[in-house]
């Protein structure tokens, strides 16, 4: 699974993670994104999404219409 949120198009980072003796290595932040299942009644089916937990939370004060309306206005397949 890829990390990247379907929503709010949050992806991974990237970094040095830098060690007591000062040497830096490469690093990945990714988002903390789960696969959810909503209902979406104006189809008559369940969809399931990759959504970071912020896009949870967003999901729940909006609606799963209105989020699937905005992840189909930012060209993403539902």
């Amino acid at each position: 699974m890829s990390a990247h949120c379907q929503l709010t198009g949050a992806k991974p980072g990237f970094g040095n993670t830098i060690s007591h003796s000062h040497r830096r290595t490469s690093r990945r932040f990714d988002p903390n994104v789960q696969r959810k299942r909503y209902w979406l009644p104006g189809e008559g089916r369940h969809v399931r999404l990759t959504l970071s937990t912020k896009a949870i939370k967003t999901v729940d004060a909006i609606g799963i219409e209105a989020a699937v309306v905005r992840i189909r206005a930012r060209g993403g397949k539902v």
